[in-house]
């Protein structure tokens, strides 16, 4: 399995909240740093500049880690919603930004699923093949969208969905310059203890998407 570690940067945009979430999370769950890390495809030192605000995670990655911890995207984050209103009004939607990625919350935190509006720019994190637990749900709004499942790569525009297992190891990238806006709805695991793999695929190199 590879690891994730060489996607996020120094540079990327700061998220100052995220840090000390990641370790208070974690204790939560009751998980050392060493087998946080190995859940998330990660190394201990890693894992631990994330905790310490060193080094600040993508989007992809806080999925991942929000998976191993049972928790959400928006509890990572340190966001909190004085209650769980069924309505999401566009004017509250606040834009994150995490490695490249922009995405709004279009659900409450703390359901089963988790709903977001995702900004995919070209060229960002289009490498990365994710394989985890769950089922996923995603559907285009604007731009078009390349999504390589298993063996199967198709090109998505506006209108198109697809609706996967998670454990079938996939990959989306932006086919346009401008970009691709999507809905994405995932399943949250509640296991803190799954196995979880993130990282490029070592068979990238010799399959033509």
């Amino acid at each position: 399995m590879h690891s994730p570690e060489s996607e996020p940067s120094p540079q990327a945009e700061a998220l100052p909240a995220v840090a000390p979430q990641l370790r208070a999370l974690r204790r939560r769950a009751a998980l050392t740093l060493e087998a946080a890390a190995r859940a998330a495809g990660l190394s201990s030192a890693h894992l631990s500049r994330l905790e310490t605000g060193q080094r600040q995670p993508s989007l992809p990655m806080l999925l991942t880690l929000a998976r191993v911890y049972g928790t959400t995207v928006s509890d990572l984050l340190g966001e909190t919603a004085a209650d769980r209103d069924a309505v999401v009004r566009a004017a509250g939607m606040e834009p994150t930004r995490a490695g490249g990625w922009t995405y709004w919350q279009a659900g409450a935190s703390g359901r089963g699923m988790q709903a977001l509006r995702v900004h995919v720019p070209h060229g960002s994190q289009g490498d990365i093949v994710r394989v985890h637990p769950g089922e996923e749900w995603l559907h285009v709004l604007r731009g078009r969208l390349r999504l390589r499942l298993g063996d199967t790569t198709d090109l998505l525009g506006p209108g198109d969905s697809a609706h996967f297992d998670s454990l079938t190891p996939h990959r989306i990238a932006a086919q346009d310059p401008d970009g691709v806006e999507l809905l994405f709805v995932h399943t949250l695991l509640q296991s803190p203890t799954a196995t979880l793999c993130l990282g490029p695929n070592p068979s990238e190199s010799r399959v033509t998407p």
